[in-house]
Protein backbone atom coordinates (compact mmCIF):
# COMPACT_ATOMS: atom_id res chain seq x y z
CA UNK A 1 0.00 0.00 0.00
CA UNK A 2 1.35 3.42 -0.92
CA UNK A 3 1.85 6.14 1.66
CA UNK A 4 -1.01 8.14 0.08
CA UNK A 5 -3.33 5.16 0.24
CA UNK A 6 -2.37 4.53 3.87
CA UNK A 7 -3.15 8.15 4.79
CA UNK A 8 -6.49 8.02 2.98
CA UNK A 9 -7.40 4.86 4.85
CA UNK A 10 -6.62 6.55 8.19
CA UNK A 11 -8.59 9.65 7.22
CA UNK A 12 -11.65 7.81 5.88
CA UNK A 13 -13.41 7.31 9.27
CA UNK A 14 -12.93 10.97 10.11
CA UNK A 15 -14.20 11.96 6.69
CA UNK A 16 -17.36 9.88 7.23
CA UNK A 17 -17.88 11.51 10.63
CA UNK A 18 -17.45 14.96 9.08
CA UNK A 19 -19.96 14.20 6.30
CA UNK A 20 -22.45 12.85 8.82
CA UNK A 21 -22.04 15.95 11.00
CA UNK A 22 -22.57 18.23 8.00
CA UNK A 23 -25.67 16.27 7.00
CA UNK A 24 -27.12 16.44 10.50
CA UNK A 25 -26.43 20.17 10.65
CA UNK A 26 -28.15 20.81 7.32
CA UNK A 27 -31.21 18.78 8.31
CA UNK A 28 -31.36 20.45 11.73
CA UNK A 29 -31.43 23.83 10.02
CA UNK A 30 -34.44 22.98 7.83
CA UNK A 31 -36.97 25.77 8.48
CA UNK A 32 -40.51 25.12 9.65
CA UNK A 33 -41.72 26.43 6.29
CA UNK A 34 -40.33 23.27 4.68
CA UNK A 35 -43.00 21.05 6.27
CA UNK A 36 -46.08 23.31 6.49
CA UNK A 37 -47.03 23.19 2.74
CA UNK A 38 -47.64 19.44 3.10
CA UNK A 39 -50.81 20.05 5.14
CA UNK A 40 -52.37 22.32 2.52
CA UNK A 41 -51.41 19.95 -0.29
CA UNK A 42 -52.89 16.85 1.37
CA UNK A 43 -56.14 18.59 2.40
CA UNK A 44 -56.86 20.41 -0.85
CA UNK A 45 -56.13 23.77 0.76
CA UNK A 46 -58.72 23.30 3.51
CA UNK A 47 -56.19 23.12 6.37
CA UNK A 48 -53.35 25.63 6.15
CA UNK A 49 -50.43 26.09 8.54
CA UNK A 50 -49.50 29.75 8.22
CA UNK A 51 -46.77 31.99 9.65
CA UNK A 52 -44.36 29.12 10.39
CA UNK A 53 -41.55 29.76 12.86
CA UNK A 54 -38.66 27.69 14.12
CA UNK A 55 -37.44 24.55 12.39
CA UNK A 56 -38.55 21.11 11.33
CA UNK A 57 -37.47 19.88 14.77
CA UNK A 58 -38.95 22.55 17.04
CA UNK A 59 -41.43 24.80 15.32
CA UNK A 60 -44.89 26.33 15.36
CA UNK A 61 -47.52 27.78 13.04
CA UNK A 62 -51.06 29.13 13.11
CA UNK A 63 -53.87 26.84 11.92
CA UNK A 64 -56.32 28.19 9.36
CA UNK A 65 -59.39 26.67 7.71
CA UNK A 66 -60.36 27.54 4.16
CA UNK A 67 -62.84 26.30 1.55
CA UNK A 68 -59.96 25.32 -0.71
CA UNK A 69 -57.05 26.68 -2.69
CA UNK A 70 -57.54 30.34 -3.73
CA UNK A 71 -60.84 30.49 -1.80
CA UNK A 72 -62.17 33.41 0.19
CA UNK A 73 -60.99 34.68 3.54
CA UNK A 74 -59.88 31.80 5.80
CA UNK A 75 -60.53 31.66 9.53
CA UNK A 76 -57.75 31.24 12.06
CA UNK A 77 -57.64 29.28 15.31
CA UNK A 78 -56.31 31.41 18.20
CA UNK A 79 -52.92 30.34 19.52
CA UNK A 80 -50.15 28.34 17.85
CA UNK A 81 -49.77 24.74 16.78
CA UNK A 82 -46.39 23.55 18.07
CA UNK A 83 -44.39 20.45 17.14
CA UNK A 84 -41.27 18.65 18.29
CA UNK A 85 -39.65 16.04 16.04
CA UNK A 86 -37.41 13.27 17.43
CA UNK A 87 -34.16 12.77 15.51
CA UNK A 88 -33.16 9.15 16.13
CA UNK A 89 -36.35 7.50 14.76
CA UNK A 90 -35.57 9.15 11.41
CA UNK A 91 -32.55 6.86 11.07
CA UNK A 92 -34.99 3.92 11.06
CA UNK A 93 -37.22 5.58 8.44
CA UNK A 94 -39.85 6.72 10.94
CA UNK A 95 -41.15 10.17 11.85
CA UNK A 96 -42.12 10.74 15.47
CA UNK A 97 -43.62 14.12 16.35
CA UNK A 98 -45.28 15.56 19.44
CA UNK A 99 -48.06 18.04 18.58
CA UNK A 100 -49.71 20.57 20.86
CA UNK A 101 -51.86 23.68 20.54
CA UNK A 102 -51.37 26.52 22.98
CA UNK A 103 -55.05 27.50 23.25
CA UNK A 104 -57.16 24.55 22.11
CA UNK A 105 -55.55 21.27 23.24
CA UNK A 106 -55.52 20.21 26.89
CA UNK A 107 -52.71 17.71 26.26
CA UNK A 108 -50.22 17.02 23.44
CA UNK A 109 -50.67 14.12 21.02
CA UNK A 110 -48.09 11.96 19.26
CA UNK A 111 -47.82 11.39 15.52
CA UNK A 112 -45.83 8.42 14.23
CA UNK A 113 -45.45 7.89 10.49
CA UNK A 114 -43.56 5.68 8.05
CA UNK A 115 -43.79 5.38 4.28
CA UNK A 116 -46.61 2.83 4.65
CA UNK A 117 -48.67 3.98 7.63
CA UNK A 118 -49.30 6.73 10.16
CA UNK A 119 -50.85 6.86 13.63
CA UNK A 120 -52.17 9.94 15.42
CA UNK A 121 -52.58 9.31 19.14
CA UNK A 122 -55.88 9.86 20.92
CA UNK A 123 -56.64 13.40 22.00
CA UNK A 124 -59.10 16.28 22.01
CA UNK A 125 -59.41 19.79 20.63
CA UNK A 126 -61.73 22.65 21.60
CA UNK A 127 -62.37 25.33 18.97
CA UNK A 128 -64.88 28.16 18.47
CA UNK A 129 -67.68 27.31 16.04
CA UNK A 130 -66.86 30.48 14.09
CA UNK A 131 -63.73 28.74 12.84
CA UNK A 132 -65.99 26.69 10.54
CA UNK A 133 -66.88 29.82 8.54
CA UNK A 134 -63.60 29.42 6.68
CA UNK A 135 -64.82 26.16 5.09
CA UNK A 136 -67.38 28.06 3.01
CA UNK A 137 -71.00 27.02 2.39
CA UNK A 138 -73.08 26.20 4.31
CA UNK A 139 -71.04 27.21 7.38
CA UNK A 140 -70.40 30.80 6.30
CA UNK A 141 -74.12 31.22 5.55
CA UNK A 142 -75.25 29.83 8.90
CA UNK A 143 -72.48 31.71 10.81
CA UNK A 144 -72.56 29.29 13.72
CA UNK A 145 -71.29 30.42 17.11
CA UNK A 146 -70.61 28.35 20.21
CA UNK A 147 -68.04 25.75 21.26
CA UNK A 148 -66.95 22.73 19.24
CA UNK A 149 -65.12 19.86 20.93
CA UNK A 150 -63.40 17.16 18.89
CA UNK A 151 -62.38 13.96 20.65
CA UNK A 152 -60.76 11.00 18.89
CA UNK A 153 -59.27 7.60 19.58
CA UNK A 154 -55.96 6.50 18.04
CA UNK A 155 -56.34 7.29 14.34
CA UNK A 156 -54.51 4.89 12.02
CA UNK A 157 -53.97 5.39 8.29
CA UNK A 158 -52.73 2.72 5.89
CA UNK A 159 -52.59 4.16 2.37
CA UNK A 160 -56.21 4.99 1.48
CA UNK A 161 -57.60 3.18 4.54
CA UNK A 162 -58.28 4.86 7.87
CA UNK A 163 -59.40 3.42 11.20
CA UNK A 164 -60.60 5.43 14.18
CA UNK A 165 -63.48 6.96 16.11
CA UNK A 166 -64.21 10.70 16.16
CA UNK A 167 -66.84 12.48 18.26
CA UNK A 168 -67.71 16.13 17.60
CA UNK A 169 -69.86 17.95 20.17
CA UNK A 170 -71.28 21.37 19.25
CA UNK A 171 -72.42 23.08 22.45
CA UNK A 172 -74.95 25.94 22.86
CA UNK A 173 -74.90 26.74 19.15
CA UNK A 174 -76.45 29.95 17.79
CA UNK A 175 -76.81 31.17 14.19
CA UNK A 176 -77.26 34.57 12.65
CA UNK A 177 -80.18 33.27 10.56
CA UNK A 178 -82.25 32.36 13.63
CA UNK A 179 -83.71 34.44 16.45
CA UNK A 180 -83.87 31.33 18.66
CA UNK A 181 -80.80 31.26 20.90
CA UNK A 182 -79.35 28.81 21.60
CA UNK A 183 -80.42 26.29 19.00
CA UNK A 184 -79.11 23.43 21.10
CA UNK A 185 -76.22 21.06 21.66
CA UNK A 186 -75.49 18.48 18.96
CA UNK A 187 -73.28 15.44 18.55
CA UNK A 188 -71.68 14.00 15.43
CA UNK A 189 -69.99 10.60 15.60
CA UNK A 190 -67.79 9.27 12.78
CA UNK A 191 -66.34 5.77 12.62
CA UNK A 192 -63.64 5.19 10.00
CA UNK A 193 -63.56 1.56 8.89
CA UNK A 194 -60.83 1.24 6.29
CA UNK A 195 -62.07 2.64 2.97
CA UNK A 196 -65.59 2.97 4.40
CA UNK A 197 -67.11 4.85 7.32
CA UNK A 198 -70.35 5.70 9.11
CA UNK A 199 -71.63 8.97 10.55
CA UNK A 200 -74.38 9.67 13.06
CA UNK A 201 -75.98 13.01 14.00
CA UNK A 202 -78.35 13.74 16.89
CA UNK A 203 -79.47 16.52 19.23
CA UNK A 204 -78.44 16.23 22.87
CA UNK A 205 -80.60 19.14 24.04
CA UNK A 206 -82.32 22.19 22.61
CA UNK A 207 -85.30 23.22 20.47
CA UNK A 208 -83.71 22.28 17.10
CA UNK A 209 -84.05 18.50 16.76
CA UNK A 210 -81.63 16.90 14.32
CA UNK A 211 -80.97 13.25 13.60
CA UNK A 212 -79.55 11.27 10.71
CA UNK A 213 -77.16 8.64 9.43
CA UNK A 214 -74.49 8.77 6.76
CA UNK A 215 -72.06 6.38 5.12
CA UNK A 216 -68.83 6.66 3.17
CA UNK A 217 -68.22 3.99 0.53
CA UNK A 218 -66.05 4.03 -2.61
CA UNK A 219 -65.19 7.73 -2.06
CA UNK A 220 -68.91 8.59 -2.05
CA UNK A 221 -70.64 10.09 0.99
CA UNK A 222 -74.41 9.69 1.41
CA UNK A 223 -76.36 11.21 4.30
CA UNK A 224 -80.05 11.07 5.13
CA UNK A 225 -81.70 12.69 8.13
CA UNK A 226 -84.34 15.07 9.37
CA UNK A 227 -84.70 18.38 11.19
CA UNK A 228 -87.64 19.61 13.18
CA UNK A 229 -88.39 22.20 15.85
CA UNK A 230 -90.10 21.98 19.20
CA UNK A 231 -93.67 23.33 18.79
CA UNK A 232 -93.10 26.42 20.96
CA UNK A 233 -90.41 27.80 18.60
CA UNK A 234 -91.44 26.20 15.30
CA UNK A 235 -92.42 29.47 13.63
CA UNK A 236 -89.26 31.30 14.69
CA UNK A 237 -87.10 28.42 13.44
CA UNK A 238 -88.80 28.19 10.04
CA UNK A 239 -86.24 30.41 8.17
CA UNK A 240 -83.40 28.21 9.40
CA UNK A 241 -85.26 24.97 8.63
CA UNK A 242 -85.99 26.20 5.09
CA UNK A 243 -82.23 26.61 4.59
CA UNK A 244 -81.49 23.11 5.87
CA UNK A 245 -83.86 21.14 3.62
CA UNK A 246 -87.29 20.61 2.07
CA UNK A 247 -90.36 20.18 4.26
CA UNK A 248 -91.89 16.72 4.40
CA UNK A 249 -95.64 15.96 4.79
CA UNK A 250 -95.10 15.14 8.48
CA UNK A 251 -93.75 18.65 9.13
CA UNK A 252 -90.08 17.68 9.42
CA UNK A 253 -87.39 18.85 7.00
CA UNK A 254 -85.37 16.33 5.01
CA UNK A 255 -81.58 16.53 5.34
CA UNK A 256 -79.89 14.82 2.39
CA UNK A 257 -76.42 14.83 0.93
CA UNK A 258 -74.93 12.72 -1.86
CA UNK A 259 -71.47 13.52 -3.15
Amino acid sequence: MTRLGYRLRLALPWLMVALFAVGVTLVAMLPAGWVTPQFAQRTGGRIVLADPAGSLWHGSATLRLAAGVDSGEPTELPGRLEWHTAFWPLLAGRIRMTLSQTEAMPAPVELIATQREATLGSGSLMVPAGLLDGLGAPFNTLALRGDVRLQWTDWRIFGQRAFGHLTVTLSDIVSRVSRVKPLGTFRVVFDAQGEAGTLGLNTLKGPLLLDGQGSLQDHRFVFSGSARAEPAVAENLRPLLDLLGHQSPDGSYALTLDR
